[in-house]
C-alpha cells in the first residue's frame, strides 16, 4: 500500500505544484510506474475546479467561472502543460529538421508560434467549457481533466525518446510497461464511464484520436517524444474533449 501511495505523491509532483511530503516523491526511476496514477492526478486536480465551480456559480456570471478555473488550472500545474504546448509550437512550427526542432524546444524563450499556441488553446478551452451546460460542467472537467493525463501513457509506451541526451521524456519514454498502460487505461475508463455513462465512449474516442495523430506527427519528424510533447498533445486532447463535450449537448 505504501508503494502505491508514494507512485501516487510521485505521479502529483510531477504533474502539479501541490505540496508532497518531503521523502514521498520518489527516485527518478520510478516515475514511469507512476504514471498508472495519472489520470488520477487528474481527478484530484478536477476536484478544486468543481469546488470552485459550485461556490463562485451563484456570485458570478457562468463565463466567469468559467475563467476562474482557468485561471486555477494553470496555477496548480504552474502551466507546465501550457509552457510545453508553447514549446512544441516553436520546435515544430520554427525547425526544418530533427535537430533544429529539438533545438528550440529546449530554448527558454518563447516564439511567435509558441504565443499564438496558449493563446488560441485559452480561447478555445474557455469558449468550449463557456458553452457546455452549468449543470453538466463538473462530469465533463472531470472527464477532460482525467482522459488529457492518460495520453501520456500511450505515447510514452509506443514512443521512445527522441532526445539521445535524455530529458523530461525520457524519463518515461519506451520506460512505461505495459502493466501501467493498462491501469492507467483502466482507472480512465472507469472514471470517465462513471462520470458521463454512454457519453464516456465519445469522449474517449476524441482522446484518443488525438493522441494518435500527434503520435504520428511526432515520429515522423522528430522520431520520439519528449516531455514537451506530452504536454502539448494533453492540451490538444482536453480542448478535443469539451469540444466533443458541446458536440453531445
Amino acid at each position: 500500500m505504501m508503494r502505491l501511495v508514494k507512485l501516487f505523491l510521485s505521479a502529483v509532483a510531477f504533474l502539479t505544484r501541490l505540496p508532497v511530503p518531503p521523502g514521498m516523491q520518489g527516485a527518478p526511476g520510478v516515475l514511469a510506474s507512476a504514471t498508472a496514477f495519472f489520470p488520477l492526478v487528474g481527478l484530484l486536480v478536477s476536484a478544486g475546479a468543481i469546488l470552485l465551480h459550485h461556490l463562485l456559480s451563484r456570485l458570478v456570471a457562468y463565463d466567469v467561472v468559467v475563467m476562474i478555473v482557468l485561471v486555477y488550472l494553470v496555477a496548480v500545474t504552474g502551466g507546465l502543460h501550457e509552457d510545453a504546448l508553447a514549446d512544441t509550437a516553436d520546435g515544430l512550427g520554427g525547425g526544418w529538421d530533427k535537430d533544429q526542432v529539438l533545438a528550440i524546444m529546449r530554448d527558454s524563450r518563447v516564439g511567435s508560434f509558441g504565443v499564438l499556441a496558449i493563446a488560441l488553446a485559452l480561447l478555445a478551452r474557455f469558449v468550449l467549457l463557456s458553452n457546455i451546460p452549468p449543470p453538466r460542467l463538473d462530469r465533463y472537467l472531470v472527464s477532460g481533466l482525467v482522459a488529457c493525463r492518460w495520453t501520456a501513457l500511450p505515447l510514452a509506451f509506443f514512443l521512445p525518446a527522441a532526445r539521445e541526451e535524455g530529458g523530461q521524456g525520457a524519463r518515461i519514454a519506451g520506460q512505461i510497461t505495459a502493466f501501467s498502460l493498462v491501469m492507467g487505461t483502466l482507472l480512465t475508463l472507469a472514471i470517465v464511464g462513471v462520470a458521463l455513462g454512454r457519453k464516456a465512449w465519445w469522449v474517449m474516442l476524441a482522446a484518443s484520436v488525438i493522441t494518435g495523430a500527434s503520435g504520428a506527427y511526432y515520429r515522423r519528424r522528430i522520431g520520439g517524444v519528449t516531455g514537451d510533447c506530452l504536454g502539448a498533445t494533453n492540451q490538444l486532447a482536453e480542448v478535443a474533449v469539451y469540444f466533443a463535450a458541446v458536440v453531445l449537448h
